[in-house]
């Protein structure tokens, strides 16, 4: 038995480790021995302990926030690749993990029906909208950014760095950006981008790409599509029509942000930007000399804002797309598929349980509901004495301050209320969602 923590895949480690020290055979012999190692031992033991102090973000049972674990050949190649600690800023110090990360992004962006790019990997989806603003803002110094108010609240943050004006655009009761809201602010000319977000963190609502593209055409803004978290189910099969239709739009915006460290099954951190046209690359335009002279070829430091950047994660994320190539109807999709179909039945359950109010249908996998209550300051009470209640009987899930409209705001407040919150990221929730249920329901039981 491998055990919850899957120690057996260790052994394929030492084959690798052995099949690439072969490469090596030329040099001079080393002593690569630890000069201690019963204290190597004593520390990573106490590490070991220290690292115990955590939530089981691995188990089906978590079930809160966005935390997947990474599948054992993106841990393995990523500890593979620490053996030679490759640095991705220059070929010089990542020659074999400068080249598997080009062809990693190659196959992202062409999952987004991209041939012609230019990409690279980041440290997460907070550089990676960074620069994809920052290439924004190149053309049109002092524009105006906007995104909805259910965007990632790093756009706001990523624009005052950028020293560009931000203002955050009105969704409607499903969570997506309202449309007569965006042009009525279109309409004085001082936009300058517009971000569309695929997938927002809190509730997965899917902005209207096809009419924010319409929009686009009549105004002129540049359009950039945060896919952070969501991007992953241009893949999949069962969305709705209108998910659906706005994932097909993808191939038509300006610049696409993906997180391989959210659905994409790899470590922290790992995130990408995508640019449709390579002509963008002269922003990035530096001198460093001393960095680049092995190659006549593009380094990656060129068209990057980060210098130093793990080569690591480029490794880990190109063995688990050649294990799991990015297309539709492969087991990578299918285990959206199963994301998606078990907040499909979890939000159902929740629907038909009169202890509940379910917001709308889940558009991806995240499932929000709110305790029937009063009032809204009663309601938001028990969901976060549910939500401490039910971490304590082994179910962790995530408590969201969201619009009482999300829930057709029986109180009449017209504000917010704080709603309980699952994120089922993990192909293993749908097996699991009676242990889920049977939890939220003994927890709920409890308090109310």
């Amino acid at each position: 038995m491998a055990g919850q923590l899957d120690s057996d895949s260790l052994l394929l480690l030492h084959d690798a480790l052995a099949r690439m020290e072969q490469g090596f055979d030329g040099l001079p012999p080393r002593d690569t021995a630890p000069s201690d190692p019963a204290s190597l031992r004593k520390v990573l033991l106490e590490v070991a302990d220290r690292m115990r102090d955590n939530y089981p973000y691995f188990h089906p049972q978590y079930a809160g926030q966005m935390l997947k674990p990474p599948h054992a050949v993106a841990r393995l190649a990523y500890a593979l690749a620490m053996w030679i600690n490759p640095n991705n800023h220059a070929l010089d110090g990542g020659r074999a993990s400068s080249a598997m990360e080009k062809e990693a992004v190659a196959d992202l962006a062409r999952m987004f029906g991209w041939e012609t790019h230019l990409g690279h990997l980041t440290s997460g989806g907070t550089m990676a909208n960074l620069e994809a603003l920052w290439i924004a803002g190149q053309p049109n110094p002092g524009a105006a950014v906007l995104a909805s108010s259910q965007a990632h609240y790093t756009h706001g943050r990523i624009s005052a760095v950028l020293k560009l004006p931000f203002e955050s655009v009105a969704v409607d009761d499903y969570g997506r950006m309202n449309l007569e809201a965006l042009e009525a602010r279109l309409k004085d000319g001082s936009v300058g981008t517009v971000v569309a977000t695929l997938g927002t963190t809190a509730v997965g609502s899917v902005d209207p790409l096809p009419e924010i593209l319409r929009l686009r055409d009549r105004y002129g803004f540049r359009l950039h599509a945060d896919c952070a978290y969501g991007g992953y189910y241009v893949l999949a099969d069962n969305l709705a029509p209108e998910a659906r239709a706005a994932y097909d739009c993808l191939t038509q915006v300006d610049s696409i942000v993906i997180d391989p460290h959210k659905h994409g099954l790899q470590p922290y951190g790992c995130g990408c930007v995508l640019f449709r046209d390579p002509s963008v690359g002269v922003h990035y335009r530096h001198d460093s000399p001393y960095t680049y002279f092995s190659s006549k070829e593009l380094h990656l430091g060129e068209i990057s804002l980060e210098c130093s950047r793990p080569g690591a994660a480029a490794v880990a994320l190109w063995a688990t797309q050649r294990l799991f190539p990015l297309v539709r109807g492969g087991e990578f999709a299918r285990m959206l598929h199963d994301c998606r179909a078990a907040a499909l039945e979890f939000h159902a359950g929740l629907a038909s349980d009169e202890r509940f109010i379910v917001a709308f249908p889940p558009e991806l996998d995240i499932v929000v509901w709110a305790v029937r209550a009063k009032t809204a300051a009663e309601s938001s009470a028990r969901a976060r004495e549910i939500f401490e209640s039910a971490a304590k009987a082994g179910l962790h899930l995530a408590v969201a301050v969201l619009p009482a409209a999300f829930f057709g705001d029986p109180w009449g407040t017209g504000g917010t209320v704080t709603a309980l919150r699952s994120v089922l990221m993990k192909a293993e929730h749908r097996g699991a969602l009676d242990e889920i249920r049977r939890h939220l329901s003994t927890s709920t039981d409890g308090t109310l």
